[in-house]
């Protein structure tokens, strides 16, 4: 039977834009009538899989996300070991042809646009490697690839990033990954009000005399709010993604553990400095159908003491449902920061075991 992993977090951030919407406001959704703030699943796995946790121990191992691979890796590359520009630019629409439909715009801005392709794709470290090896054939023996060449697309995987969170090719789905990681959109455990923080700037060299107006008016919204955030990991299916590299798998699981305790998302960070630990950590393991936690909060907490009120209806929620389905998972960790109970030492190690 299939293992699964589910954490449970609760993250307290401070006044922040975070993630925003197409207007620059927060993020928010509806839950239990009320408006939560909400940051996407797409902005936390960001933040998460670019962090120095996952690059200290795994930079081997984490692949590129990009549509303009081709234009930096093979074109840009070729033209600066002196190959002419068409054997460079055929041989990266050769290349970027592999990966996804060529954008085939008729006046592009820039020329070199239809070098790129249409979306964006994750392209992991043993493609990246041997789309490199086989530019540095192409530059050394001044020529296009051949269509045997260019067949670069591989089965065999050893990036944690997209073992994770998968990879979708239309045009090749043969070489489809499906994801071993399913992260939940953050939302706040009581009702939000959206508010507005008006600034100026002021030109430093206006002289008052002259000009007493500021040089730029702005505003940008903002929120506060405690996050549960959910996320189930398939170890089967994570290890099945690493070529069963089980010392990998160990390795990908702590550091995603540990950038989704301390990692914020990156959004007005200069405006808000809004970065926040984990004030709570439920680790689950075990062979049943995972479910979330999030009905414990469909009705919004309204209380003097947010953290350990969330903490409480946590806890009280996981009773319940093992009280009427039987037990929910065959070993829990717990790391609270408001009692002090567990570490993250340890729960890296916990959530690392088989």
């Amino acid at each position: 039977m299939t293992t699964f992993i589910q954490l449970h977090l609760l993250t307290a951030y401070a006044p922040s834009n975070l993630n925003r919407d197409d207007l620059g406001r927060p993020k928010t959704a509806k839950m239990g009538n009320t408006d939560r703030l909400r940051i996407s699943s797409q902005s936390l796995k960001r933040a998460w899989r670019t962090s120095d946790y996952f690059y200290q121990s795994l930079s081997d191992n984490i692949g590129i996300r990009s549509r303009r691979f081709a234009r930096d890796w093979v074109y840009k590359n070729m033209l600066d070991q002196g190959i002419s520009e068409k054997i460079a630019k055929a041989s990266a629409i050769k290349i970027a042809a592999q990966f996804g439909k060529l954008k085939n715009e008729k006046s592009p801005k820039d020329p070199l646009d239809n070098l790129e392709i249409e979306q964006l794709v994750h392209i992991s470290s043993n493609e990246k490697q041997v789309i490199n090896q086989l530019v540095e054939v192409l530059i050394n023996e001044n020529r296009e690839p051949t269509d045997a060449e260019v067949k670069l697309l591989r089965k065999e995987n050893s990036s944690v990033d997209i073992a994770l969170f998968g990879r979708m090719l239309a045009d090749s789905p043969a070489f489809n990954v499906e994801a071993a990681c399913q992260v939940s959109h953050a939302l706040g455990v009581s009702t939000v009000t959206i508010e507005d923080d008006f600034f100026t700037a002021v030109d430093d060299l206006n002289k008052n005399e002259e000009d007493a107006g500021s040089g730029h008016l702005g505003e940008r919204g903002f929120a506060s709010a405690l996050f549960y955030t959910y996320i189930c990991i398939s170890r089967d299916l994570l290890l099945e993604n690493l070529n069963g590299d089980e010392a990998l798998v160990e390795k990908t699981l702590k550091a995603l553990t540990e950038s989704a305790t301390k990692v914020a998302p990156t959004g007005m960070q200069n405006s808000f400095a809004s970065r926040a630990y984990t004030s709570y950590l439920l680790i689950e393991k075990g062979a049943q159908q995972p479910r979330s936690l999030a009905v414990a909060y469909f009705n919004p907490i309204r209380s003097d003491d947010m953290v350990n009120d969330a903490i409480a209806r946590l806890e009280q929620q996981l009773d319940k449902f093992d009280k009427v389905y039987g037990q929910c998972a065959d070993n829990r960790y717990i790391l609270n920061t408001e009692t002090g109970e567990g570490t993250l030492t340890a729960a890296l190690d916990f959530v690392a075991q088989k």
